[in-house]
């Protein structure tokens, strides 16, 4: 989904955000740095498969997910990290780990750590490692619809 294809789905539900242009980063932490956005804002997006089907957790940048909760959420024991041949094809458009955290564009279902509740805002990457969007948390839950669940390692 690059930035235009967000922007205009973004722009289509009235939503307010601000695009972010930084430096290259490859990492949710190098992105967080480049960006000057705090970690704990920065949402990362983790591809996961349930039972074989595709789905995606969305953790803060400074958190990992614990497969053992997130298995017990999803209420099976048939859950891991999907590797990149398994999910590449559904995003030609973005850059491999740059996907943003709207897996409902792609009947995808979205998993969010509860930390991310906190903060009024989210930002994430918009497609590339050289942008990120920042937007109303709660703009993101309305239109995402996510599972809000403890996803991350304590």
């Amino acid at each position: 989904m690059p930035i235009r294809r967000l922007r205009e789905f973004l722009d289509s539900h009235d939503i307010k955000y601000f695009v972010v242009s930084h430096s290259p980063a490859y990492t949710a932490q190098e992105v967080a740095a480049s960006a000057h956005v705090p970690g704990k804002e920065l949402a990362k997006t983790v591809m996961v498969t349930i039972e074989g089907k595709l789905a995606m957790a969305v953790l803060p940048a400074s958190k990992q997910l614990d497969l053992e909760r997130f298995r017990s959420i999803a209420g099976t024991r048939d859950a891991g990290l999907a590797g990149e041949q398994e999910f590449a094809f559904l995003f030609p458009e973005c850059e491999t780990g740059a996907m943003p955290p709207f897996g409902n564009l792609y009947g995808l279902d979205v998993y969010v750590a509860e930390e991310l509740e906190e903060d009024d805002d989210i930002a994430f990457n918009a497609g590339s490692h050289t942008e990120l969007v920042r937007l109303a948390y709660r703009d993101f839950k309305r239109l995402v619809n996510p599972v809000v669940a403890a996803l991350t390692l304590k």
